[in-house]
């Protein structure tokens, strides 16, 4: 089992903040193999199902199970010295484009992770920028993407950008999105340096659980059909047998 919190208070100890988002990466993965030595660790996996161009960032194999892991690590300007070293962060700003592709990057985790045996996914952001946790008013046009501390993301509604955002802001990043699962915000602090602006990190990290199976566990093995949502696809038929092992699944529409 991977925790994500003891990995991140972990490597908190020895790094405090990344150059860039590769840093981020390849640092996380190295504390998860210092962790899980026996685990199979690989970086940039190509998904194989639904776009050629998508990667899952990190794979943790382990005995039983796969953990699928996507970053989002955002930056504000900041200067500083850290573990004798010296890091110069740009401020990366467009936080509603921030917003929306780790929205993105849940929906595309509960796609893989529903279609694919043994597999937990963890969609894990990083940021010193406030503006990712904090509530606020401006920014209407991505408001169903907010972050903010305390919000639910559900089921209930697409998430999609207001009907007044500019074509520029949605350049290939046009698509809506109906999660499959439920999610509260709940961000978490990895560190902080003393006396200097944009130097607070936090962290949120969302696991994304099979849904298919979590509607598997809830029917029990009496059931020989029942209609749930699959992640991706919309509402299906899935027959079991006694077991409640699943023999076809078969659209709804």
């Amino acid at each position: 089992m991977l925790d994500i919190k003891d990995i991140m208070g972990r490597l908190a100890l020895e790094r405090q903040l990344f150059h860039s988002e590769a840093d981020f990466q390849h640092a996380l993965a190295w504390k998860i193999h210092e962790l899980q030595p026996l685990a199979k660790i690989r970086l940039e996996v190509p998904s194989g199902r639904f776009d050629r161009r998508e990667r899952i960032d990190i794979l943790v194999t382990t005995e039983r199970t796969h953990y699928a892991l996507e970053l989002k690590y955002k930056k504000r300007r900041l200067e500083c010295l850290s573990g004798g070293e010296k890091f110069a962060l740009t401020n990366d700003g467009a936080q509603d484009i921030g917003r929306y592709d780790f929205i993105k990057d849940v929906a595309r985790l509960e796609r893989y992770v529903s279609s694919t045996e043994n597999t937990v996914g963890c969609a894990l952001f990083l940021t010193n920028d406030d503006l990712y946790w904090k509530a606020s008013p401006r920014g209407i046009n991505s408001a169903a993407f907010f972050l903010h501390e305390g919000r639910e993301l559900d089921d209930r509604n697409p998430l999609a950008w207001h009907e007044r955002t500019g074509e520029g802001t949605m350049r290939g990043r046009t698509e809506s999105f109906r999660l499959g699962g439920n999610y509260s915000i709940n961000w978490k602090n990895y560190s902080s340096i003393p006396n200097l602006p944009n130097a607070t990190f936090r962290y949120l990290a969302l696991e994304i659980a099979n849904l298919l199976q979590l509607k598997n566990d809830r029917v029990g093995n009496g059931f020989k059909s029942v209609q749930v949502k699959l992640v991706g696809v919309g509402e299906v038929n899935v027959k079991y047998d006694a077991a409640g092992k699943i023999l076809d699944v078969t659209s709804s529409e």
